[in-house]
């Protein structure tokens, strides 16, 4: 099955369409039941405007009509209500058009005295036919959008992965770095200590000119352990002058490159301090990465705002515009951003807004440090 469906993926859009037109010709000419010069007309114009149908899917199922009332079942329309419902997420349009379909299938050509009951009975059968092709269209599309948002979720977990792998490679160097600067760098500052206590005791020239090598070098050891433990420590994740914690400077590069439609507003006064601005980058960081995650298609408004004493910023984001799939959730970031703005003795809310959308809103007092 999923051979067949590579090798049909292989064939050129152009090609398939000519072979629907060609198909939908021959079946107007074998079926259509009066060959007048309108009719044909109007046929030859339905048939061949399905070789638009990609970018006019609308308009050539409106052109294709007219086909329908000069036989029972018109490829040609039923192409055409696939490809709108394959295309289009308006549900009302299409079934407009499946009742449009029916109603043109069941009304009699030419125009003759009306049987209520055939009409009735044709117009029946003309809904269950052109509603499948429509069903059809919408379960393809239901599977494009569930196979978009697969991918999505995987492209996630192998993003997520990666972090936990950093995360345990900069534990493990942190682990590493406490280890060289309390043992080892201990341990070679006593071998310093000795040597330097030796070369003043000793009266023996080489056994002074050793411990003088010695110490020299438990020195030179010393210097270069302390550069290690800086770089082990700043690719742990630990504030060091070799890593700078973020601050409101960064948030523009931040909100830019999120991955959402993300939109910065407001400033803070320049007297914010450390602790608050990180508290503030961390909770803007941690609400676009939600909106991605949880909310694909949906726009945000990053808002600083400054009120008396307090200062704060508010995340809020529009609904999903494509479906998403429930996903379990440690809710450990929300958590983690209460517990920092506790320490600042500030607040931090968070919850759905009445549009179906998300909002996060941290407090925090302008003195905070």
């Amino acid at each position: 099955m999923s051979r067949a469906r590579e090798l049909w993926q292989r064939v050129p859009a152009p090609v398939i369409d000519l072979v629907l037109v060609a198909v939908a010709a021959v079946d107007v000419w074998l079926n259509m039941w009066e060959h007048t010069r309108l009719g044909v007309a109007l046929a030859a114009l339905g048939c061949a405007a399905l070789a638009f149908r990609r970018r006019f899917p609308l308009g050539v199922f409106l052109l294709t009509l007219p086909i329908a009332l000069m036989q029972d079942v018109a490829v040609a329309v039923l192409v055409a209500l696939f490809t709108l419902a394959e295309r289009s997420r308006n549900r009302r349009l299409l079934a407009v058009c499946v009742a449009l379909s029916a109603v043109a299938s069941s009304t009699p050509w030419p125009l003759a005295e009306v049987d209520r009951t055939m009409t009735l009975v044709f117009f029946v059968y003309g809904l269950a036919t052109a509603a499948a092709p429509v069903l059809f269209g919408q379960l393809l599309q239901a599977q494009r959008d569930l196979a978009g948002r697969l991918a999505e979720i995987e492209e996630a977990r192998e993003h997520e992965r990666a972090l936990h792998a950093q995360a345990v490679i900069a534990r493990e160097r942190a682990q590493l770095a406490r280890e060289m600067h309390d043992v080892v760098s201990h341990q070679v500052s006593l071998i310093a200590v000795r040597a330097g206590a030796l070369q003043v005791a000793t009266k023996d020239a080489d056994a002074k000119e050793a411990a003088r090598t010695i110490r020299s070098l438990s020195v030179t050891t010393l210097d270069e352990l302390r550069t290690m433990v800086s770089l082990l420590r700043a690719s742990g994740g630990h504030a060091t002058e070799l890593t700078p914690q973020p601050t409101l400077a960064d948030l523009r590069k931040l909100v830019d490159s999120s991955g959402t439609h993300a939109e910065l507003t407001g400033e803070l006064p320049p007297t914010v301090g450390t602790p608050a601005q990180r508290a503030v980058y961390r909770t803007v960081q941690e609400a676009l990465t939600n909106v991605r995650k949880h909310a694909p298609g949906a726009t945000a408004c990053v808002e600083l705002w400054h009120d008396g004493d307090d200062v704060g910023v508010t995340v809020t984001n529009t609904p999903p515009t494509r479906p998403s799939l429930s996903l379990p959730g440690s809710q450990q970031g929300l958590v983690g951003l209460r517990e920092r703005a506790d320490i600042l003795h500030g607040t931090l809310v968070a919850g759905p807004t009445t549009e179906g959308g998300y909002r996060v809103r941290l407090r925090i007092p302008l003195s905070a440090d």
